[in-house]
């Protein structure tokens, strides 16, 4: 896999590093979750393909063992307030002086430096900094945020994913490490660029709701079928809207012009009462094979049985049956090979970890007695 050989050390944390860890692991780095010691139950959702250790890294014995384990390691991702790091001793002034090579890797949402660098915050907060959730919602309501996929996913886990890749990339010519500052802020503002670069291009001229890609255009919309599901309408070019009426059944000598802002509201109601008339199937049989833009709202349900999806392998299960999508993108000579085991419990793999870096049994057994690792070896199910 393409990055096979990467050893990495992902802190717990919350949702963007641990999936940040899993991309990582997906396309083969060896991945070790670093979970608090007094913790019984992993809150990592996203732990496939990692292993376990657990540090008490407020004792000096665990503070140690993660020194010397980044001694022996690629990358470090730690997702703590600005600070947290270097109170406990191990900010990257310390790491990088005992290594170097190693891609320190700090994600947050608000970054290192600013006002708001020690501030608490989520999603929500990130996405209405980057002026990006001030473009997001309907006509004359309250901004919609986009569930916390923009700025914990995209912007953070994904923007710092890219920033380990490179700084990688560039180790390989300088022999040297660095220090990613990711800060979800401004990773769901880069993420906007488009919008933001096409400011003066008229795309965003009206208010919220109101232009053409945010659910103004009824071409570009959502629509409800008779089955109570919904179908998705792209149809921006002339060719692909002609092809969207025709599917519709509908005269365009009847209707307005299709760029005339004014009428969008009527030929939203025409389209509205049109999708109507038919069940979600229906008009899949209608749309398929056409280059109208128009496909199915699919659920968590269907997703993985929709003919697209199931022939290109879309979507994967675990040996659990739990099925998630397949890690993106798909490379052609050195793919992602998803783990299919279950997630590792916490401390599950501490004993094994510091065995394999060089810690003797009985070094092993003191720290343990100190309370500095936990060994939560699990027991066979017989």
């Amino acid at each position: 896999m393409a990055l096979a050989g990467i050893k990495v050390l992902e802190l717990a944390g919350l949702a963007p590093a641990p999936f940040c860890g899993m991309i990582l692991a997906d396309f083969g780095a060896k991945v070790i979750r670093v979970d608090r010691a007094k913790s019984a139950v992993a809150s990592d959702t996203m732990a496939r393909g990692k292993r376990s250790i657990a540090l008490d890294l407020k004792s000096p014995g665990g503070v140690s063992v993660l020194k010397k384990l980044c001694k022996q390691s690629d990358v470090l991702i730690e997702p703590f307030r600005h600070g947290v790091m270097e109170s406990l001793g191990l900010g990257p002034d310390v790491i990088l002086k005992e290594n170097p090579q190693l891609i320190y890797a700090r994600l947050t949402g608000y970054g290192q430096s600013g006002t708001y660098a020690k501030a608490a915050g989520h999603d929500i907060n990130y996405v209405s900094l980057s002026g990006m959730l001030s473009k997001l919602g309907k006509k004359q309501e309250a901004p919609t945020f986009p569930l916390n996929l923009l700025a914990d996913f995209a912007g953070g886990s994904y923007i710092c994913a890219l920033g380990i890749v490179l700084s990688l990339f560039e180790r390989s010519r300088s022999g040297q490490g660095q220090v990613i500052d990711s800060s979800m802020v401004e990773g769901a503002a880069y993420l906007g660029s488009f919008v933001y670069k096409t400011q003066n291009m008229g795309l965003w001229s009206r208010p919220r709701g109101e232009n053409m890609l945010d659910g103004g255009a009824p071409f570009y919309s959502t629509y409800v079928t008779s089955d109570g599901k919904y179908m998705a309408v792209g149809a921006i070019e002339p060719q692909f809207y002609k092809e969207l009426l025709k599917g519709l059944d509908i005269d365009d000598s009847d209707l307005p012009s299709q760029m005339d802002l004014n009428d969008w509201p009527k030929l939203k109601k025409i389209f509205t009462e049109r999708f109507l008339e038919k069940t979600q199937a229906q008009w899949c049989q209608v749309f398929d094979g056409t280059d109208a833009c128009v496909t199915p709202i699919l659920t968590f349900d269907n997703v993985a049985e929709h003919p697209h999806n199931k022939e290109r392998g879309s979507f994967v299960c675990n040996d659990e049956g739990e099925l998630s999508p397949r890690p993106a993108p798909v490379l052609t000579r050195t793919p992602a090979v998803p783990a299919s085991g279950r997630d590792p419990f916490v401390g599950e793999h501490t004993y094994e970890i510091l065995s394999e870096n060089g810690f003797s049994a009985k070094e092993i057994s003191d720290l343990q007695a100190s309370g500095a690792i936990a060994c939560n070896k699990p027991k066979s199910q017989l």
